[in-house]
């Protein structure tokens, strides 16, 4: 596969038209090789108009939704940045040619060890990968000016929502409520929490620590 011609033709008919308008996040999705975030044999996937499995229910966020979701957060220069659930680490080198720091967590070891790997291959020295529960966040190193989830939430934001910055602070993630998903921007003023609705979205599925607990019924 030729994958420079893949990137281009992956920018210019997913995200160009789709109404992002950040030039330099156009030029990170153009530049970064998408296909080395992803597991081997998933690599033919990697620029499809489709989400993209990782690991066990977890999934890239297709190029379409993930390019409209960032474009949405209008991250600047000075930006520090959580990418939580960064997978490989696609969303967080990205997000690391738009800002000035990106922290990004993921839950599990290898998978922290294997992002690391893949940021560091690419000489990108603005970010860091760590272990932590994924719905805890990171308020060691907080607040932020910018929250990523780039995939399916239902629950659990609170935490989170807690580590932006009073009045300029933004998240933004795809919301899912029974079969229905959209794209959301949640920004902070004091105490109160302003909700958005962005684009319709239908992410593969929902990050399992972000899933709604299944009530009792009697």
């Amino acid at each position: 596969m030729d994958t420079a011609k893949a990137r281009k033709h992956m920018v210019d008919s997913q995200v160009r038209p789709n109404d992002v308008t950040d030039f330099a996040l156009q030029d990170a999705m153009s530049e970064l090789p998408r296909e080395r975030f992803v597991p081997a044999d998933k690599r033919a996937l990697a620029y499809v108009e489709q989400d993209v499995p990782l690991f066990d229910d977890r999934w890239m966020l297709k190029a379409r939704d993930f390019s409209k979701l960032i474009n949405a957060a209008n991250i600047q220069k000075d930006d520090l940045v959580l990418d939580i659930a960064c997978g490989y680490g696609y969303s967080t080198a990205v997000l690391a040619k738009l800002c000035n720091v990106v922290v990004a967590v993921e839950e599990d070891e290898a998978i922290v060890t294997g992002a690391s790997e893949r940021i560091s291959e690419l000489g990108i020295d603005n970010a860091v990968v760590m272990a932590n529960p994924l719905a805890e966040g990171c308020p060691a190193q907080g607040p932020y000016d910018v929250i990523v989830v780039a995939g399916g939430v239902e629950d659990n934001l609170e935490p989170l929502l807690k580590q932006l910055k009073e009045d300029v602070g933004r998240l933004v993630t795809v919301r899912v409520e029974g079969r229905v998903g959209t794209a959301t921007l949640y920004t902070r003023s004091g105490e109160v929490f302003g909700e958005r609705k962005l684009f319709e979205a239908h992410p593969a599925g929902v990050i399992p620590a972000f899933r709604k607990k299944a009530g009792f019924a009697f």
